[in-house]
């Protein structure tokens, strides 16, 4: 009996945000799907874990410290891939932060760093990938969105403008990218098991889950999977969604 075909057979794929949480599980399964994956992140010490954690697996990896605020760091990143590979196939904007705060609350500070982060940072990486996929007449973009940038969220101004950006950014996107062979779309989770819930109490958690139809948190793998399928050909007719993968929070 034969293998079946991998989906992301040989593709050079980064991922922002990726040493850890949805990011790292997308980095896994783009690996066990036949691709490599380009593992991005602040921390040179947490990005070599990453690496080694799929290398060690048996997949294929590489590391690069990336600030998504920063420019030159960014076309740095994308300058060494093209020397080394050639091509860049995938981009998933997943890197993000949060710093909650109630309106009356919320610094500028806090605002700022969110929107240079979660907003500017996807402009950042998909302004500086897209020239190299436009030549190459093909490639697939996936933006991190929410729940939370479908529906708000208290004490989260900051970041539901952000996520609610991304989509407008998405769906922009794919009306110019489309017809040169560019897939643009975002992925909206709803609440998944994460660090960045390691600070929330026991009963806000237990609301979150009860939310869902599935009365549960979903997993980054499960993420990942969504990830796999937008980046990959078997969605090849799917351009400008924001999909949502919340368990069904909006019914």
């Amino acid at each position: 009996m034969t293998n079946p075909a991998k989906r992301l057979e040989n593709k050079v794929c980064i991922i922002t945000g990726a040493a850890n949480g949805i990011g790292f599980a997308t980095a896994q399964k783009f690996s066990n799907e036949g691709a490599l994956a380009i593992i991005c992140d602040m921390n040179q010490e947490q990005v070599d874990v990453a690496v080694k954690k799929i290398v060690d697996a048996g997949g294929r990896a590489e590391g690069y410290v990336l600030n998504v605020t920063d420019r030159a760091s960014i076309d740095l990143v994308v300058a060494a891939l093209m020397a080394r590979h050639g091509r860049i196939d995938v981009l998933i904007n997943n890197a993000g932060i949060t710093k909650d705060a109630r309106l009356v609350n919320m610094t500028e500070q806090q605002f700022d760093a969110v929107v240079d982060v979660n907003l500017k940072g996807v402009f950042n990486c998909t302004q500086a990938v897209v020239p190299h996929m436009l030549k190459a007449g093909k490639g697939s973009i996936v933006s991190a969105s929410s729940v939370v940038g479908l529906y708000g969220n208290f004490g989260q101004t900051n970041y539901a403008a952000t996520k609610f950006g991304v989509i407008g950014m998405t769906m922009t996107w794919a009306r110019e990218l489309g017809p040169k062979g560019i897939r643009v779309n975002a992925v909206c989770p709803g609440f998944v098991e994460t660090g960045i819930l390691s600070t929330i109490p026991e009963d806000v958690l237990k609301g979150m889950q009860e939310r869902s139809w599935l009365r549960r948190l979903g997993q980054p793998e499960e993420l990942a999977n969504v990830y796999a399928f937008l980046a990959s050909d078997e969605s090849s007719y799917i351009n400008g969604i924001a999909l949502e993968a919340s368990g069904g929070i909006s019914l």
